[in-house]
């Protein structure tokens, strides 16, 4: 029970597992036998990668089979020619990173549990991240699966092709599923020329209005080539200046909005004096009041702290409520708004501590309630409801990269049509009729 102890809680502690039998395959032919005798014997089975999804996904809760790819580690190939990298389920997203670096490339999905969460995870959950708004979710990074179905047949796509219309994409449907239609073992995975150099700037802004025009600017000035834009409200800052020792405040005297913004330079353009000539511009007209530049790149991993150890520092400050939404970017500021508002009208204490991926519409939307834990937790259904009833308002997403698993699968009944629900229950049956893989995961109870 030792070895499996670890397995059965997610890191924020939310859910607590149970399962009689933790199995660790080392290779494809392995799951097929495992996932075979499981239809078998209609035995239910969870698939986990390296446990650090937030929506209880990954976590056994009805005695089900636990099946940890962690074994499955190994960069089968990488191909400079093609720009693809193909890795197994359990290769944690660093190693694939660093294979890519080490081969002249960039793979570059990128999320604050990249030294821990796994490819079969980042594939299961579609993983956004911080570079999203120039390179897209795991869904634009993904050429070919290798996926074991229910039965313990195999599925391999791993054709690599850019332009494929043979039909319908199969493997569509396993990424972002949490494991609920197959079990993904390797992934093909595209590749990218590294840039030449990074060019990274903190911003203090006026307003969060000022954040999505800000963003337009600087990609008509660069080209395109912004990288991340993300978005910090200044609560959630204070979390990290307080709990997270070696971080030093860039704007100590500003307690409005920050926006972590990156450029990435190809060889051939080096758009940093157009940044600074966009940002000069918005300084004079009022709409920024700061900027630091990162010139090092000791600069540039201190500006990124900032931003990467918020839910870090949220998590030592105590009880928290984390919502993860999505809205058309120019509704982020009415979102911000109006959630805020409905928040406080289930419990007045509450407070929210926003961040997020404004250049993709993604806001992490926590929630906490200094000094009345217990109270916070209490009104969870009722704050979670708030914030995804104001989501559905703006036409937005009530879950943008997490997922759904245990979290909010029951929600989805809300905000998603019926023809939409059934039309995933109709996939459900079809491709695991014995309701075998990570079930009560996603779709609500039937």
């Amino acid at each position: 029970m030792a070895e499996i102890a670890p397995h059965l809680s997610e890191w924020r502690g939310r859910w607590k597992g149970d399962s009689p039998l933790l199995l660790k395959p080392g290779e494809t032919e392995q799951v097929a036998r495992i996932l075979a005798i499981c239809d078998e014997t209609e035995t239910e089975i969870v698939p986990q990668g390296g446990n650090t999804g937030l929506v209880g996904g990954q976590i056994p809760t009805r005695g089900e089979v636990l099946l940890s790819l962690e074994r499955m580690n190994r960069i089968r190939s990488v191909s400079v020619d093609d720009n693809t990298l193909i890795a197994e389920a359990g290769v944690v997203l660093a190693n694939a990173q660093k294979a890519a670096d080490q081969a002249g490339r960039l793979f570059p999905l990128s999320l604050a549990a990249e030294g821990s969460c796994t490819i079969g995870g980042n594939v299961s959950t579609n993983a956004g991240g911080v570079n999203v708004l120039r390179y897209g979710m795991m869904r634009d990074l993904v050429l070919g699966l290798e996926v074991v179905l229910a039965n313990g047949r195999v599925l391999d796509s791993m054709r690599g092709l850019r332009k494929d219309n043979t039909g319908y994409d199969l493997k569509q449907l396993f990424i972002g599923a949490e494991g609920t239609l197959g079990i993904v073992t390797a992934a093909m995975l595209k590749l990218f020329p590294k840039p030449a150099g990074y060019t990274t700037v903190f911003v203090a802004i006026a307003d969060v209005d000022v954040a999505v025009e800000l963003l337009h600017r600087l990609q008509e000035a660069t080209g395109g080539l912004v990288t991340a834009f993300e978005i910090m409200q200044r609560r959630a800052l204070d979390l990290v200046f307080k709990h997270i020792p070696g971080t030093v405040d860039p704007f100590p005297s500003h307690s409005g909005w920050t926006l972590l913004i990156e450029i990435s330079n190809p060889s051939a353009f080096d758009a940093t004096e157009a940044l600074e000539q966009a940002l000069a511009r918005a300084v004079e007209e009022g709409k920024i009041f700061d900027a630091v530049f990162a010139k090092t790149a000791r600069d540039r991993e201190a500006l990124w702290r900032l931003r990467e150890a918020i839910p870090e520092a949220q998590r030592l400050d105590g009880a928290s409520i984390a919502n993860d939404i999505s809205v058309p970017l120019s509704r982020i500021p009415d979102f911000i708004r109006s959630g805020e508002k409905a928040v406080r009208a289930v419990l007045s204490e509450a407070r929210t501590f926003t961040f997020g991926h404004v250049g993709d519409g993604n806001l992490h939307f926590a929630v906490q309630a200094p000094g009345h834990d217990a109270a916070l937790l209490a009104a969870r259904d009722g704050i979670e409801r708030a914030v995804q009833d104001e989501t559905a308002k703006l036409r937005g997403s009530i879950s943008a990269e997490h997922g759904l698993g245990l979290a909010k699968n029951e929600a989805i009944a809300r905000y998603r049509s019926a023809d939409e629900i059934a039309l995933m229950r109709e996939l459900k049956r079809t491709l695991d009729p014995k309701n075998i893989l990570n079930p009560g995961k996603v779709l609500p109870a039937a």
